[in-house]
């Protein structure tokens, strides 16, 4: 049976249309089932559907053969028991830098509101600059406007929510998508079936797939 791991939310409702392009469908609807683990079409393959965060440590362990995660959380996540084979090119977003407008002056210890505190230390590292960090988890627009940071670092879209909150972007630190992962040891036990999956969702997407050897 192979596993694979898929991320709530706006990254598993674009990875759905791509696996059922391949005939891989899930048995229940996945908007109103409570099982944890589904099976699908494919009698031979099965879903766990959890939080985009534990995505990698589920892959990683073999909880999970094959996950779908953002560039972010792997970016984020810093793993090396797992393959990135295939960016996926869905859920296109940016991970930026912003704040109130104008900007702020250079300072050695900004004071960074964010959810990726290992991506905000390396950035600013890079800079020789040595940020005060603040651990959130949503509602990031919010630490500037009342005082909590002068800047975060967050994933964009479309920029409306930060427009709409009187802040703007200042450096955008990486663009992000969705990537499938694979576990490294499920990669040797289950090579064929996990590369046809990484070749043929290449193909379905347009972008070139890697398998390690």
């Amino acid at each position: 049976m192979l596993t694979i791991a898929l991320s709530k939310g706006r990254i598993l409702e674009q990875t759905l249309p791509l696996l059922a392009a391949l005939g891989i469908r899930p048995e229940e609807d996945l908007a109103t089932s409570r099982r944890l683990i589904l099976g699908t079409s494919d009698p031979e393959i099965q879903f766990v559907v959890i939080r985009a965060a534990d995505v990698p440590t589920y892959v990683e362990y073999g909880a999970a053969d094959v996950g779908i995660a953002g560039k972010d959380v792997l970016m984020e996540y810093q793993g090396t028991g797992l393959y990135e084979p295939l960016d996926l090119g869905i859920a296109r977003c940016r991970l930026v830098v912003a704040g109130r407008p104008g900007g702020l002056p250079q300072m050695q210890h900004p004071r960074v509101a964010t959810k990726y505190p290992l991506i905000t230390r390396e950035f600013y590292a890079r800079r020789n600059l040595q940020p005060e960090l603040i651990k959130l988890y949503g509602s990031m627009e919010l630490a500037p406007l009342v005082g909590l940071a002068d800047r975060i670092v967050d994933l964009v879209d479309t920029g409306n929510t930060l427009r709409a909150n009187g802040l703007v972007e200042y450096e955008t630190i990486a663009e992000v998508s969705a990537w499938l992962v694979v576990n490294k040891a499920s990669m040797k036990l289950a090579s064929r079936r996990i590369r046809t999956l990484v070749d043929s969702l290449a193909a379905l997407t347009g972008h070139q797939g890697q398998t390690a050897a």
